[in-house]
């Protein structure tokens, strides 16, 4: 009677360790999804300026996708939290002579655009 309760009990024991090696093998496995998913306002116009904005949104190191609406003037950006932040994109689009609802670009880099890319001024973003 003993020796059966004491492998009733062991093979609990084991059945147990193996469980649990397995939940936490599985477990560690998992990977951390660092993609960030934002969209935000970035002024212009035409499909010059959305060819220019998606390219400096891409010069980010750790942007994965950034996709830019004439009509919305909405930016859809994913990037790697891990390598870059939102602000560096909106620093590299105001640095190409687009406002962003973050930053807004200097009057002579704005100046310098294409006639036909020179769009409405959004307000300063307030700090």
């Amino acid at each position: 009677m003993n020796t059966i309760l004491f492998s009733s009990v062991s093979k609990l024991f084991y059945v147990s360790i193996f469980c649990f090696f397995i939940s936490t093998s599985v477990r560690g496995q998992e990977k951390f999804n660092s993609n960030q998913k934002v969209t935000f306002t970035v002024a212009g116009n035409c499909d010059m300026c959305k060819k220019r904005i998606e390219k400096a949104a891409f010069s980010v190191k750790g942007v994965k996708n950034a996709v830019w609406n004439v009509q919305t003037q909405k930016l859809a950006l994913t990037f790697n939290e891990k390598k870059c932040s939102e602000i560096e994109v909106h620093k590299a689009i105001a640095k190409i002579g687009h406002d962003t609802e973050k930053i807004r670009t200097d009057d002579a880099t704005y100046e310098s655009l294409h006639h036909c890319c020179t769009y409405e001024r959004l307000p300063v973003p307030k700090n």
